[in-house]
């Protein structure tokens, strides 16, 4: 049930980049108290707006959050005593116990990850086109596994790679199968931009998630920032604009079409759910209306069956939320962080406008929504030329949700397994609140290793990740989305993602309503369609083709004939396999790659080799000296 407690509080991140003296050189942010109190509220403030929406993302019985059936089958294998044989294939009657078979399924991938992740890595990004030709071009583009589009009907033999986008097990036929035209769509549209060299895009790679210059190679912060690590506009306008990829470009626009398209979906859809919502919310606040707000719970069978432990009054969220609020605002008013205090209501504000539509859609499909790139944009708009504020925006108006709605589906869990809620409550709030102070001496340790985030630190603390957040927030933050989207930028096209968005789930509702019979308007989920174009950059479709078979096979042949042995064995197998991949990764890094013990052979290599491995083949390459994109002196 605690599960969200398991990673380390967002915010490290950001005491890192600012502690660092090659980053923002700030070590004041080494303060534990910072530290602690904005863990804390990072932490914290999504579980108080989680409880409040309840109502909306708990009780209602057509919330099943997919996500958390494998895990519930699990529970079940190792605490039910039930076995009853099944039928299944060839007349075959199937006794074995569900632990038994989480055990030999778990065992078996345990053996076979070692092949993927060490033995042979081919077979992870298994781009065997590619290796027949290794330096023709196009085919790297279009088919290649590892910087290429990925369009390969056999792209991976890795399940973790075949389950990136969805998990062909847990998440429901239809949502793999609307992902997949989505992404499908959003291919044409990214290659036809490529190969047209819409925003000059042909000189960089295609689907690259790292921001280039002109030059078409990688975007060099430092040449923007003043000595204060601020922007420095007569650094940036002898520089260069800064450049996404087309895999990149697509993904951001159907980002933003897809958050335009949640709330649409959630107004058109679900309006009256929602209403009642509300209703009952106001209502369990007055203690004359409270009787008949459990009454309406009692229609449903779980709701029913948890009517007999006591429920977690709202106070208890509003007390949470209120500590969070107060304990992010103390940590950003007190220590120099040159950031207003109302980036915690704006976390805030952005998670009531957007839990209630994207939890819905999530608790329904499986498929989550996160706020990351709204975040950016919204907060980049505000406090232009501010990495670090950009940074706190990010994590309150990013964590707040996710959190949220993470939140939200264990207490689904303890209403599946009928735990008590008050339970489910403290199980939540105490493993966060230790495992942030433990989190904290983690970083405080970390934080005074010799040569830390260096090449020559020990233990090999290179920090990688932390060059790719810095990055991010400078060219959010300093260079802001204002001259990317914004008027005059060179992608603010892509704005018409928002527009799209609504005009999308409208076309699929008036067809819903005009033929409420056609079996195809009602598979079809127009948010999940929209969603099938973040298939891109660093991904791509070859990280969702190979889930298809498998989710058709589970869910339409062996659902349909065999139902009693789906229901068994299905979920416990999405189970067993993630488990034995996590033993296999353990193992093997502890044992073989942490010291350098690595197989060095053609088959580990070839994924890096040639076009496809090095990104080395673009569209079309530029002479010394040239540069793309608008000239020196017509940017600003």
């Amino acid at each position: 049930m605690a599960s969200i407690s398991v990673g380390a509080p967002y915010t490290n991140y950001i005491a890192w980049i600012q502690y660092l003296p090659f980053f923002f050189n700030q070590p004041w942010a080494n303060s534990i108290g910072y530290q602690i109190l904005l863990g804390l509220s990072a932490n914290f403030i999504g579980y108080g707006l989680a409880g409040l929406c309840r109502r909306f993302l708990v009780y209602p019985s057509y919330c099943v959050w997919p996500s958390s059936l494998a895990i519930v089958a699990l529970n079940t294998a190792f605490h039910g005593e039930t076995n009853a044989p099944v039928q299944g294939p060839f007349k075959h009657i199937w006794r074995m116990s569900r632990l038994r078979f989480f055990s030999i399924a778990s065992a078996a991938m345990f053996f076979y990850f070692w092949l993927p992740n060490y033995v042979f890595a081919g077979l992870t990004w298994f781009s065997w086109m590619t290796w027949i030709a290794p330096n023709n071009r196009d085919l790297a583009i279009i088919t290649g596994g590892y910087t290429g589009l990925g369009l390969n009907p056999f792209s991976t033999l890795d399940w973790n790679v075949a389950t990136t986008m969805v998990n062909p097990l847990v998440i429901p036929i239809h949502t793999t199968m609307n992902v997949l035209v989505g992404a499908l769509l959003s291919f044409c549209v990214l290659v036809g931009m490529y190969y047209g060299n819409a925003y000059s895009m042909a000189y960089l790679p295609v689907n690259s998630n790292r921001v280039f210059d002109h030059f078409g190679g990688l975007y060099n912060v430092s040449f923007i920032l003043d000595h204060r690590g601020l922007f420095d506009a007569e650094k940036y306008e002898v520089y260069s604009p800064a450049f996404l990829s087309a895999g990149n470009y697509i993904m951001y626009l159907f980002f933003f079409a897809v958050y335009a398209a949640a709330i649409t979906y959630g107004i058109l859809y679900h309006h009256r759910h929602i209403a009642m919502g509300f209703r009952d919310l106001i209502n369990s606040f007055r203690p004359s209306k409270k009787q008949e707000v459990e009454a309406d719970q009692v229609l449903d069978v779980h709701n029913r069956l948890m009517k007999s432990y006591r429920e977690v009054p709202e106070w208890w969220f509003m007390i949470c939320l209120a500590f969070a609020f107060i304990v992010g605002i103390v940590a950003i008013t007190q220590w120099p962080t040159h950031t207003s205090p109302a980036v915690v209501p704006f976390g805030v504000i952005l998670t009531l406008i957007f839990i209630v539509p994207i939890g819905i859609i999530s608790a329904t499909t499986g498929i989550e929504v996160p706020l990351n790139v709204l975040s950016e944009f919204l907060g980049g708009s505000f406090v232009e030329g501010n990495a670090l504020s950009l940074s706190l925006f990010k994590a309150f108006g990013y964590t707040t949700c996710t959190h949220a709605i993470h939140f939200s589906v264990d207490m689904k869990m303890a209403h599946y397994l009928k735990l008590p809620p008050r339970f489910t409550f403290w199980a939540q709030m105490v493993p966060t609140l230790v495992s942030t102070f433990v989190y904290v001496g983690i970083l405080q340790y970390q934080m005074h290793l010799e040569n830390i985030c260096t090449p020559s630190a020990p233990y090999r603390f290179t920090c990688p990740s932390l060059n790719s957040f810095f990055t991010s927030a400078v060219l959010w933050g300093t260079i802001g989305p204002r001259k990317l989207f914004g008027p005059g930028g060179q992608y603010v096209e892509t704005l018409v993602g928002f527009p799209v968005g609504v005009l999308v789930v409208v076309i699929f509702w008036w067809l819903g309503k005009k033929y409420p019979k056609s079996r195809i308007i009602r598979s079809t989920h127009p948010v999940v369609l929209l969603k099938g174009g973040h298939v891109w950059a660093p991904y791509n479709i070859g990280y969702l083709l190979p889930a298809v078979p498998i989710a058709w096979f589970s869910w339409m042949y062996i659902k349909k004939r065999y139902l009693g042995l789906w229901a068994k064995y299905n979920y416990i197998l999405a189970a067993a396999f993630s488990v034995g991949i996590a033993l296999s990764a353990l193992l093997t890094f502890f044992a073989l790659q942490y010291n350098d013990i690595n197989l060095d052979w053609w088959g580990n290599r070839v994924p890096f080799q040639g076009c496809d491995g090095t990104s080395s083949c673009v569209l079309k390459s530029l002479l010394p000296g040239e540069y793309f994109g608008p000239r020196i002196g017509d940017f600003h």
